[in-house]
């Protein structure tokens, strides 16, 4: 079997993200972008149980995936909440240091969605919990980017 695709071009992946997040976020660096992201991850992530992060994370490209498992204690998941709350909560990781804005799960599910595609996503969301489908839709009247790779 020949090395996925996903691991023999991951910086490749990873930078495209990086870009498409950052300028929906119209953030000035990709260490920015990164604590965004990271901060979107966390809060997301915390509402899963063991099995649905893992079928997440496995959607996701190389270096995404070990973004997402990365330090993770797995606990009892919270309950999703509105998307004021999620937001405020993504926005608190390494506060002395955050610049994250509002729209950072939106920014980050625009540019998630042009790496792994709305079908996959979609499909493994509708047997998450009520919320996780709403966490990672776009706004109304935002259409889904095209597929950068696969």
């Amino acid at each position: 079997m020949p090395m996925p695709y996903t691991y023999r071009h991951a910086q490749t992946e990873f930078a495209a993200f990086l870009h498409d997040a950052r300028e929906a976020m119209a953030l000035d660096s990709d260490n920015m972008t990164y604590t965004a992201v990271d901060g979107v991850f966390q809060t997301f992530r915390r509402r899963l149980t063991v099995p649905q992060a893992l079928a997440f994370a496995d959607l996701l490209p190389a270096i995404l995936r070990a973004m997402f498992l990365w330090r993770w204690t797995p606990a009892p998941p919270l309950p999703f909440a509105d998307r004021a709350t999620l937001t405020a909560e993504a926005q608190s990781l390494r506060p002395h240091h955050n610049l994250t804005p509002a729209n950072c799960i939106e920014a980050t599910a625009l540019a998630l969605r042009g790496q792994i595609g709305a079908a996959d996503l979609d499909k493994l969301l509708a047997d998450f919990p009520q919320g996780a489908a709403e966490f990672w839709a776009l706004p109304p009247g935002v259409p889904a980017p095209a597929l950068r790779f696969g």
